[in-house]
């Protein structure tokens, strides 16, 4: 039985998309143009607040995630493994998924909380 399915509890991990938020409203002008004219950015279409909050609401609510834990989600989908070296803004890195970082995520939670999902 995975971890947490006693509990009904499932986690995933996911990317909301680049949002233009007042979260960035502490970032100096120079620093957050840079930032947003960065490779990894650049050419990214910005999402709104409620396109950022699609992924988490999917996530919560998708039967097509019903019996399943553990994946990575990106625009609403589960997102496509890519190489480390991948160059595009899409896809989720080997170590997103790395099941041994997983397991110690899941430790150091249970630690952290007092709360254990063993079986």
């Amino acid at each position: 039985m995975p971890r947490g399915e006693a509990h009904r509890v499932r986690a995933f991990s996911l990317h909301p998309g680049v949002i233009h938020t007042e979260l960035s409203r502490s970032i100096p002008e120079d620093e957050l143009r840079a930032l947003l004219s960065s490779p990894r950015i650049a050419g990214t279409m910005l999402k709104t607040v409620e396109q950022g909050a699609a992924t988490s609401v999917w996530c919560a609510t998708s039967p097509q995630l019903e019996s399943m834990g553990g994946v990575y989600c990106e625009d609403v989908d589960i997102a496509e493994p890519v190489n480390a070296d991948f160059a595009g803004t899409y896809g989720v890195r080997p170590w997103a998924i790395d099941p041994a970082l997983a397991e110690q995520l899941w430790k150091k939670s249970e630690a952290w909380t007092g709360v254990s999902f063993e079986g």
